[in-house]
């Protein structure tokens, strides 16, 4: 044993040494085994090799079919193409025209009561926040009475104020008469929804007409001096249920109303 492991050696020693050809002849003529671990890596590759000859068959074999599902796939979406072409595709959920125009017309009117409801409540508003009597002059001075003076009797009050002041409605009402009047130059008569009948005397100016409707506070007049007057004041009088009325004292009359003089 020994001299044949002595005879490989020598075999190893000269297969080194000697050029590339004699090597590759000395172990085609080599007729013993290689070692174990030589034989190693050959085993793995031929392993390797095999594996990938088998994988390839497999996909040889699996290709068509592949190719042909996706050839199948890309059949049937031209197919739905060439179906759909021309044809608008609309959502799944729908409702028709005139649907939607009778939903508009119910929001257009929904709309339009809730701003009548607004608007009549900002009417409310103001009227509730609006006064309902006022002083025919704003600031005059108290310069007479109702009752006698003079040797008669005076049947109402007079405010003075500088020339061309503003005279108020004292209260909402219709004006019943506006021009000249005996004793007072110009006056202005105006009906309440009670039924009394307010007057006002000696303006320089009269701004309303008859049958004029005007709110409390409302500017009827500038007040002045015209007729029998001593000076820039307005005399305004009250006729109780009417022109024939009962002529009463304007200052309990106003008072009743919450305006004081």
């Amino acid at each position: 044993m020994d001299a044949k492991l002595g005879q490989e050696a020598r075999t190893e020693l000269l297969g080194a040494v000697a050029p590339r050809t004699t090597r590759s002849a000395t172990r085609r003529t080599r007729t013993a085994p290689a070692p174990h671990v030589r034989r190693r890596p050959a085993l793995l590759l031929g392993a390797l090799l095999a594996g990938g000859v088998a994988a390839s068959a497999l996909s040889l074999q699996s290709a068509p079919a592949a190719s042909a599902d996706a050839t199948s796939v890309l059949e049937a979406q031209d197919a739905l193409l060439a179906t759909d072409e021309g044809v608008e595709m609309l959502p799944q959920a729908s409702i028709t025209v005139a649907e939607a125009e009778l939903r508009l017309k119910e929001v257009a009117a929904s709309r339009a009561a809730r701003d009548e409801r607004e608007a009549a409540a900002a009417a409310a508003a103001a009227e509730a926040a609006r006064p309902k009597a006022v002083l025919p002059v704003d600031g005059a001075r108290f310069t007479s009475g109702y009752g006698s003076r003079w040797g008669t009797f005076h049947y109402g009050i007079d405010l003075a104020a500088p020339m061309r002041t503003p005279e108020y409605a004292a209260m909402d009402g219709v004006v019943l008469r506006a021009g000249s009047a005996s004793g007072f130059g110009l006056a202005v008569y105006i009906l309440h929804d009670n039924g009394d009948v307010t007057v006002y005397g000696h303006m320089d100016k009269i701004l309303v007409e008859p049958g004029q409707f005007v709110e409390a506070g409302e500017t009827i007049a500038l007040l002045g001096n015209r007729g029998q007057s001593t000076g820039p004041h307005l005399h305004f009088e009250v006729h109780q249920g009417g022109l024939g009325g009962k002529k009463i004292n304007p200052v309990p009359w106003l008072a009743a109303r919450g305006v004081e003089v």
